[in-house]
């Protein structure tokens, strides 16, 4: 058993440091060569702890196999050691005549062969734990008191134990013993393990705390569940009927929060019923941590609940103290709610000239103005409303000014909804300026009006133009505009929509309305959006085929314009890879392109039937002829897939061509036209994607 016991750790940190403590002890304990059982990690807010059972009391024996000097310079011409060999053998501890002589390549070696005894496991695990503690991912360590070490919060107790033996150890300025800490409250005194594997129930039974994170997180859920149904009944409806609103994100930071969870129910006025929904939620569930509570028809009703980290004697109190901590809370955002009603939002749009954007991409209000031109364009082209468009672009930006986005930030775009709502502004325009931020994350709902969507665009395209011109694009794991998150914006926008644009046209747009000139911005935002593409092709975010970066490269070679059109030719080349012909013919393509590519005479564009002399040369012109009005028709109707169709056709033509035909012909007329030919028939599989780009 390894504990370490500190102060209240960073809640929003604790699993991901749980998870890393757990991962390190185990490579650590692998690479020793120590075999053990399972492996369990736990945490709360004061403690990071790991339990390894049927852990190895020592490594096992190891060979060790040395190699020394060339025996030719181990002894000399009299068979006599060398110095060399001498001290080989003295630092190998053995006579020089035990060492064996081994041949390798043209030489023959010295080598020491013996066995040495494994490690005890008491001796190997302090530099383990040491190891293990100095690579969790922490940000920022911090000191206390007057000693050196550094931790992420200070230390104040550390356990190690092997069985029922304390492993003698100093980490971070403190001695490990047998004495763990239970809850701080309710057993706040030394509890001493007499074995490692007490240690869960005994937390458990005197500690009052629930060591295991799953099974604290459980029981809150359990907990509030039951809780909310207690509520209901109270209120004289069917228990299931109300439900707590909890979030993975929040259940895990509560669980985070406490050791011993009690779930403590409270009430707020009625009149706060009148805030929007969101304000509530944010108040209850960003602010403090609390459990709101929704009817079966999803309206809020006035209560939430609450996991407290004690056993109270006076549960009433508690109540009332969760109670008076959340109505200044609520009041505050009822004041802020009606300050910004006493102006129309439109109202704080000159107030944006005044509020920084970036110093080299000017204002808010120049942001604005930007997206404001740019979303209108894009309405055009998705068959949006261009004059909504404008509107909502110009006031999208408009609610960051306003008290309770300034009081509440995660409520940006959520307010301005409501207040241009209630401005009676038209529905898609409110909508919009709620929907411009979508998505915030990956899996996040997506905009649903045309001119959300316009405006979504509008905004990540101009932030990555911005960006990319004054040379602040991303670099490494740095990202602190959220280019990558933006670029995955449109992407998702774009496809899950089935929106069809020219997306270099737009970028274009977007790069000549910046303040700052850069020539090559478009260019680098085009290819920056693309790449952002491919990964989310490629790692399967976009359900329905499975494409490799040989896929995506080959349909990249044929330009299409837009990331729709991508799309489309990267799933008719997926199902297109499935057929029997797939594999000839792009070994065949393969072969055509490396023809060409030694070609260094200019291939002849246009094809003279009349020179075909053999009958194979013959059948492929003619077929080609054939099927190349079909697929020049399936191309310019996106119908990748009866393009595909149509050139399958062919592999019998093109199988026999390279069969019988004899590309470099002596003769260079009937040379360049074939060259001519296979460089008809590359270009029209080029034209959905170059195949000779796949492996295979």
């Amino acid at each position: 058993l390894f504990e370490i016991g500190t102060e209240e750790l960073p809640p929003l940190a604790l699993r991901e440091l749980e998870h890393a403590l757990a991962a390190s002890v185990r490579t650590g304990l692998i690479d020793a060569g120590l075999s053990f059982g399972e492996l369990r990690s736990f945490a709360t807010p004061r403690r990071l702890a790991v339990l390894v059972t049927a852990l190895a009391s020592q490594q096992p024996e190891q060979e060790i196999r040395r190699r020394g000097p060339a025996a030719s310079a181990a002894f000399d011409a009299a068979g006599q050691p060398t110095r060399a060999g001498a001290a080989f053998a003295h630092s190998c501890g053995v006579a020089i005549d035990t060492l064996q002589k081994v041949r390798e390549g043209k030489g023959e070696f010295l080598y020491f062969v013996g066995r040495k005894a494994g490690a005890s496991t008491v001796s190997l695990l302090p530099a383990i734990m040491q190891t293990a503690l100095a690579s969790l991912p922490i940000p920022k360590r911090m000191r206390w008191g007057s000693g050196t070490a550094e931790f992420v919060r200070p230390v104040h107790w550390l356990v190690l134990l092997y069985g029922s033996d304390v492993v003698p150890t100093r980490l971070l300025d403190t001695q490990a013993d047998r004495n763990t800490r239970g809850h701080r409250f309710h057993a706040p005194e030394p509890l001493p393990l007499s074995a490692a594997g007490d240690y869960a129930e005994l937390l458990r039974a005197r500690g009052h705390v629930l060591a295991d994170f799953g099974e604290r997180r459980e029981r809150i859920r359990n907990q509030v569940t039951a809780k909310a149904a207690e509520l209901a009944a109270s209120a004289g409806q069917v228990a299931g009927n109300w439900r707590a609103l909890m979030s993975d994100e929040l259940l895990d930071e509560v669980t985070a929060l406490v050791e011993w969870p009690v779930a403590v129910a409270g009430r707020f006025e009625d009149r706060f019923l009148d805030l929007p929904r969101e304000v509530l939620i944010s108040t209850l569930q960003e602010h403090q941590r609390y459990f709101p509570v929704e009817d079966a028809h999803g309206h809020l009703v006035p209560w939430f609940i609450t996991a407290s980290n004690i056993q109270s004697r006076d549960p009433q109190r508690v109540r009332e103290g969760n109670e008076r901590v959340v109505r200044p809370r609520l009041s505050d955002a009822a004041f802020f709610y009606a300050q910004d009603r006493k102006q129309p939002l439109g109202a704080l749009r000159t107030s944006l000239d005044s509020v920084t954007f970036q110093d080299k991409l000017g204002s808010l209000g120049d942001k604005s103005r930007r997206i404001s031109s740019l979303a209108e364009s894009i309405a055009r082209l998705i068959g949006g409303v261009p004059t909504l468009a404008r509107e909502a672009a110009e006031l999208c930006k408009c609610d960051l000014l306003s008290s309770m986005v300034g009081e509440f930030p995660d409520l940006q775009g959520v307010m301005g909804c409501y207040y241009a709502a209630a401005d009676g502004l038209p529905a898609e325009v409110a909508a919009a300026i709620r929907e411009h931020y979508l998505p915030r994350s990956a899996g996040d709902k997506l905009p649903e009006t045309r001119t959300g969507m316009a405006v979504a665009l509008a905004d990540r395209l101009d932030t990555l133009c911005g960006i990319f011109a004054i040379g602040q694009k991303p670099s490494g794991t740095k990202d602190p505009f959220g280019l990558r998150r933006a670029a995955i914006g449109i992407v998702r926008i774009v496809l899950e929509h089935k929106l069809d644009f020219d997306l270099a046209v737009l970028i274009d747009t977007a790069a000549a309305l910046q303040p700052v000139a850069h020539a090559g911005t478009a260019g680098e935002v085009h290819s920056y959006i693309l790449e952002r593409l491919r990964s989310h092709l490629i790692e399967g975010q976009h359900a329905g085929f499975t494409i490799s970066a040989e896929m995506f490269d080959a349909v990249l070679a044929a330009h299409p314009s837009s990331l729709l059109d991508i799309e489309l030719r990267l799933r008719a080349l997926a199902a297109f890879l499935t057929r029997p012909e797939a594999a000839s013919l792009t070994a065949a393509n393969k072969r055509i392109a490396n023809i060409l590519r030694k070609e260094s005479a200019a291939v002849p564009g246009m094809v003279d039937a009349h020179k075909f002399t053999e009958p194979a040369e013959k059948a492929l012109g003619h077929v080609l002829t054939l099927q190349r009005d079909g697929v020049f028709t399936a191309i310019a109707s996106r119908d990748y897939g009866s393009a595909f169709n149509l050139l399958a056709g062919l592999r019998a033509a093109i199988d026999a061509f390279f069969d019988d035909v004899m590309v470099n012909d002596p003769n260079p007329v009937l040379r360049a036209n074939r060259l001519a030919l296979l460089g008809q028939l590359h270009g029209l599989f080029a034209r959905i994607a170059d195949l000779s780009r796949l492996p295979g």
